[in-house]
This record gives C-alpha cells, structure tokens and sequence, in this order.
C-alpha cells in the first residue's frame, strides 16, 4: 500500500451489504444508507490519491440470507473491498440488538487494522453504531474520525413520541439512549460530520449538546448516472417483463404512472398516497398508480412494522375499490429499480416521495437522472434537492388533498412536465454526481492535518523503555486482575492464586489495573503481598508501568496527551456551580480530580461547560462523589488493549477481573471477564447476559480461581462450549 496515498475506512455496522446485487428495502435496516457507502467506496477508489477503500461491516452466517454475507472479503472494486468482521451471535440481527456486542466488533477491527501494516489515513462511521466503534478505533489509533449519522435518535425518538408511543416503549423497542449517547460522543471525537442538507444542521442535530456548527460539512450524495438515466433507444427489452407485470394489476396500462418506491415503513408514509389518489376522481381518471415496497412473501412471516404498513395498503386498495388502477408488486430484484423510473416516465408520469421526514431523499435524484419529475414531501432533504434541480413541487405529507393536488398539477401540462424532467436531468448532472461529492469529501480530508502515527502503531516497544528480555515477549495469554477491590488477603483463595500466577509466569502474563497511582498501587501491592506485574496500568488508565524497572511505556503518554489541557480542565471545574477541584493532582499529570455534594444534578452541568469549552475529556465516576477527568484517549480499556496489541497478545487470551463501573470497558468485547466481588455483582450487572463474562459464586481471589477453571484459562482458554481459540 502506497503509503503517500490515501488509506480511508468507511464502517457501517449493521445491514447486509454486497458488491453485487444489494437487496435494498429488505428490512428497516436494509436501506439509502447501504447504496450510499457502496457508492461511496467505489468512487473513492477510482481516484489517483487514494490507495485503499476498505468498508468494515459485520459478517453474518445465517441460512436466512445470502452466503455471500459470511465470506470474510470481498472485493468490491480496484482498490476496494469488503471486510466482514464477526459481532457477537452470528445470526443476521436487528440494528438495535447489537449494542452489547459492538466492542466485539472494535476489538477485531483493531486486530485487522493491526495487522494491516498501515493505520487509515481516516475512519469514517455511518450510523450510530458504527459512531461508536469509530469512536473507540480513532481514539486507540490515534486518527482522524469522520461521521455520517444518516439518521438521529433524537428526532427519531421526538417522532415516535409523537405517534403514541411511550417514552418507556421507545426505549425498549430502539435500544434510543444508548444510541443518542453513542452519537454525542461520535459528534463530540468526529473532526468533521458530513450532512446531506443544511436543515439538518439546524434542525436535527441542533438538538444534541455536542454538535458544533463549525465541524459540519454538508455533502450531498451523489447517483449513479450509469444506472439512472431518462429512457432511451433499446430500452424496450429491459421494460418488457415490468410491463408485463403491470399488465396483471391495471386496467389501461398506458396511463402514466404515479410511481411510489420505498421501504415499507410507517415513516415512508404510503397510506396518505393511497388515500389522496383515491379520494380524487381526476387523478384516478387520468393515472394509474405504482407502489413498489420492498419485497414479499408472505404478508403473515413478515415483521411486525413492514406486515402493518403492507396490510393497511392492501385494506385502503379494497375499501376504495382502487383494483385494476393501483399495482403493488411483491417481488423485484435490485437491477429492476432504475427501469421502474424509466417506465414511469415512459409513461409521462411523476414519482412521488410522500414520507412523514425525508433526511435526505436519494430516490429524488434516481428519478431526477431518469427523466421523472417528482413531489415530494416538504421535510428535509427534498427542500434542498428541488431548490437545486427545480423538477417538481413540495407538499404536506399529512394533507392527502395538496398531494393529489401537486400530481395533478404535474400531470396535467405536457409542456410543464418536459421542462421539470429536464430541469432535473440538469441539475442532477451538476449537482448530485458521485463524482462531485468525492472531490469535495477529498478536499475535506486535505482540511485534516496529517497526524503523527500513533503510539499503537509500534509493533514492539524499544529496548530503551522496557529491556529485550520482558516476560509479555513470550507469554500468550494474561491474567488481568483490578487491584482496588477485587483482590483480599483473608480470602481463603489469596494463598493458592498467588501459587498459581507464580507457576504459570512463564506462560501467563499477570497484569494489574488500578485508579491508585503507581506510589499508591505499589504500597497496596506490598500489602498484599503480591508478585510484581508484568504490567501495571495506574490512574485510571494514564499511565502503563512495566516489570522489573517498573518503566514507564512512554509511547502511551505520548499518544494519550493528544488534545489534553489540564489547566484549562481545572479552570472549568473551578467555574462551573457545585464542583470542587480536588488536590492537585496526587496521580500525576494527566488525571484531574473533582468533588460534588450532589452529582446527579452537577454532572449535566459540568459535561455542557466542558463541551462549551470544546475541551476533549473522559469523565470516570469513581463513587463517594468524586470525579476523574481523563483525556478522551484514555481509560483501563484502551491502555489494556495498547498492551495486547503491541505484545502480540490475543484479545481473547486476556482473562479480565473487574471490580468497579469504570471497568467495564475492558470487560466488554473479545477478552474474558469475571466478575468476583457482591459490589461488583452490582455495579457491573448490565454485563450479565454477555457470554464472555462470568459471575462467579464465590469472592475475590477464590472467585478468581473459579473463572480460571471456567474457561480453562491455562488450557484452552475459551468459552466453555465454544471452539478453542
């Protein structure tokens, strides 16, 4: 890989996503947002500066789908391919459904990275949960982050609130707090955010603390002109077979065609449509009309939301009598979409986006390209697109009556239509190109500095720091124990665990993690007489130490201080209403300390003044009303995995004993955890349905050697029940 030319990732998480053939309009999750990084990737890749597209997704195994989705590669193009990470079960999932699982797939994007040679030039995350993961791997990796929400939690929940659902309904259905949180820290780590329109800057994501106007770039999507294009000689053997099909719904199959094309989602709006076409005699006189939604089966195998949309069409065609005038197809593969558009404006019809929020409106531009004037809804995206192309109208997704009455007024001047269809051939051509879109994402990218390599990127550390002869050289596996709480020397397990770790050091690295710093995590090692660690991280996770000299790993200071600026962290503290500093700092450096009377109410407070302040932090609620504020690139989790990486120690050889919330970060993912102590128990109780970690029966160290027996851990080291690793 040209190491002069660019290495970008783009990670979109969820879906099913394929070079060939991608089966949009599958599901909800299955949608613009898969086209949009396809084509993105492709596009890139045609381009002299960049050396490497690769697109991380996770890889599914499922009998339900296509085969294709289990392979680990695929190429999409030159210079660009497919990478299919394993997330958690292997089975094709739900969006919201992945979360406990998305550190699963962080850690083997982190593997995969590694192992590449090269760290990205950028990431780029589309989506929520791919925020979050973009989030984790810029921060380990030390690069640039770029960020595409598509859509926000924040209005999807307004919306959902809206339409009678209860807050406590939202939240179990769409997983929505923990997708808000991960966007926040997405928008807070992302140097840029990308936006397809500019009312989403000011109408959506104005909504969340962490946006900032200054990082937003607004780039619209571009289409694909080798696809969409107006009809033309030839076309006809193409048309045939849709003809055909339509001949089976219609009566007079030569009226134009009101074409309506999307998921079948509630929020797509196709009810209003159906009703504003049958409460209006002239326009059933003068057009038929198409509704290509997904495809189907079996109404009765579908899920819950697609069946309850698909079912009310079928119920509005039947109670207006709409039959031999309405067509609803139930199959249509992927290559058939752009010759729905051609027919349609074959046909001197009009395609029509009638959804109750529309962020940007791709099926605008395919319609556009193909020589189709549209109407479209007033919300979002389509405001810009028909300011831009002027191939249509506006109207009120809640007003059946001003829907039928823009169709009408399109389909009723044959000079008018003309002049839209190529006011829309026009404007797609030179606004909306793939083409345009990447010249400017690259000129985007050339406003981000080139940043030094990270600190991770070193394969080994240097003889200066740690010696040639360090004990995690040769280990395969480590025993990571949390020095605070989880360790007591009137256990009746201390005495064999010592014995144990003593036995297998060869073997089994044995590292300890702790908020102390290294003065205080060295006395309490002294009192409980342990064996010095391998590796020790201290202060919450700013600072690693390794055996014997106990040398600081001076590539993770380094790589941590990125954006860090204690003095101006103190002086938010000292000014924001009901927090106190605490002592300069007894841990060093690069851990600051506050205390509050009241932190439930306090924090919201002081996270806004920090945000205001643009100041880049990590906030670790150590109990007893005290604060840690750590930079963004630190934590246990992250200095744990810096450890594994560069000692060449597999991820899932690491056995994780954590005691505190703040642990939690390392015990998610690919390494094995145990829970040991009834505080703990509590404390970490969201991690009970995750397989790789166990809550043992007995405490502290007898606990320990309870888990150690669990996975086998100085055997095959795994999850019982699953392959070795």
């Amino acid at each position: 890989m040209t190491q002069d030319r660019l290495y970008i990732v783009l990670i979109s998480v969820h879906g099913l996503i394929r070079a060939q053939a991608p089966e949009l309009g599958r599901d909800a999750d299955t949608g613009g947002q898969t086209l949009y990084v396809l084509e993105l990737a492709r596009e890139l890749a045609s381009r002299p500066e960049v050396a490497q597209v690769d697109l991380l997704t996770r890889r599914i195994v499922d009998p339900a789908v296509a085969e294709e989705y289990a392979h680990a590669e695929e190429t999409l193009c030159d210079k660009a391919r497919i990478v299919r990470l394993d997330c958690g079960p292997s089975g094709y999932l739900p969006k919201e459904s992945l979360w406990d699982n998305l550190t699963c797939f962080v850690d083997n994007a982190l593997v995969y990275l590694h192992n590449t040679g090269r760290h990205p030039d950028v990431i780029h995350s589309h989506y929520a949960d791919a925020g979050f993961v973009g989030t984790r791997l810029a921060r380990q990796l030390g690069v640039p982050l770029v960020f595409t929400a598509h859509s926000l939690g924040r209005v999807k929940r307004r919306r959902l609130l809206a339409a009678g659902l209860s807050p406590e309904d939202v939240e179990t259905r769409f997983a929505m707090s923990r997708r808000i949180e991960a966007e926040e820290e997405a928008l807070a780590t992302a140097h840029f955010v990308v936006t397809s329109t500019r009312q989403e800057i000011e109408e959506q994501y104005a909504l969340y603390a962490h946006a900032q106007t200054e990082r937003m770039r607004v780039l619209p999507p571009g289409v694909d002109l080798s696809r969409f294009h107006p009809p033309q000689a030839g076309d006809e053997s193409e048309l045939a077979p849709l003809r055909r099909m339509l001949s089976r719904f219609l009566r007079d199959a030569d009226k134009p065609l009101i074409l309506a094309l999307s998921r079948a989602d509630p929020r797509k709006n196709i009810a209003s449509l159906v009703q504003a076409y049958a409460q209006t005699p002239r326009l059933r006189e003068q057009a038929n009309l198409l509704i290509v939604a997904g495809n189907r089966d079996d109404l009765r195998d579908m899920e819950s939301g697609p069946r309850e949309v698909l079912t009310e069409l079928l119920l509005l065609i039947d109670r207006h009598d709409l039959y031999g005038q309405v067509a609803y197809p139930k199959q249509h593969a992927p290559d058939e979409v752009p010759c729905f558009y051609r027919l349609a404006a074959c046909s001197g019809g009009v395609f029509v986006n009638p959804a109750l929020t529309e962020p940007f409106g791709l099926t605008l531009l395919e319609a556009a390209a193909s020589g189709l004037p549209v109407v479209a809804t007033e919300d979002g995206g389509p405001r810009d697109i028909l300011a831009a192309c002027g191939n249509g109208h506006l109207t009120d997704p809640l007003d059946p009556t001003r829907i039928a009455s823009a169709l009408l007024d399109v389909l009723g001047d044959r000079a008018q239509w003309q002049a839209m269809a190529q006011r829309g051939l026009e404007g797609v051509k030179r606004h909306y190109t793939w083409r345009a879109h990447v010249h400017h994402y690259l000129q985007l990218l050339g406003e981000i500095s080139r940043q030094a390599v990270a600190a991770t990127a070193s394969v080994t550390p240097s003889t200066e720091e740690i010696g040639t002869l360090h004990p995690l050289l040769r280990q395969d596996r480590a025993l990571v124990v949390d020095l605070d709480e989880s360790l007591d020397p009137n256990s009746p397990g201390h005495a064999p665990l010592m014995q144990l770790i003593r036995a297998q050091r060869s073997r089994a690295g044995w590292i300890l993690t702790t908020q102390l710093s290294l003065v205080g995590a060295l006395t309490r090692i002294k009192a409980l007489n342990l064996p010095l660690p391998d590796a020790l991280i201290c202060a919450q996770g700013t600072e690693i130490h390794y055996h014997p000299r106990l040398s600081a790993d001076r590539a993770w200071s380094r790589h941590i201080l990125h954006d860090w600026n204690a003095d101006a962290i103190r002086a938010v503290v000292n000014e924001t209403p009901g927090w106190t500093l605490a002592p300069v700092s007894r841990r060093g450096g690069l851990l600051v300390e506050a205390t509050t009377i009241r932190p439930e109410a306090a924090l919201p407070a002081l996270r806004q003044a920090l945000h205001d302040a643009q100041l880049s932090v990590t906030l670790i609620d150590e109990g007893e009303n005290r604060m840690a504020l750590l930079p963004a690139r630190a934590s246990k989790g992250y200095a744990l995995r810096h450890i594994a990486l560069r000692w060449h120690i597999d991820l899932d050889r690491l056995l994780v004993v954590g005691a505190a919330p703040s642990d939690e970060d390392m015990l998610r993912g690919n390494p094995l955890g145990a829970v040991v102590t009834p505080r703990a128990r509590s404390a970490l109780a969201g991690l009970g349905e995750l397989s790789r970690v166990y809550f043992s029966q007995a405490d502290h160290e007898a606990g320990i050697l309870e888990a150690i027996a669990y996975y086998d851990f100085h055997g095959d080291c795994r999850v019982p029940g699953r392959e070795p690793a």
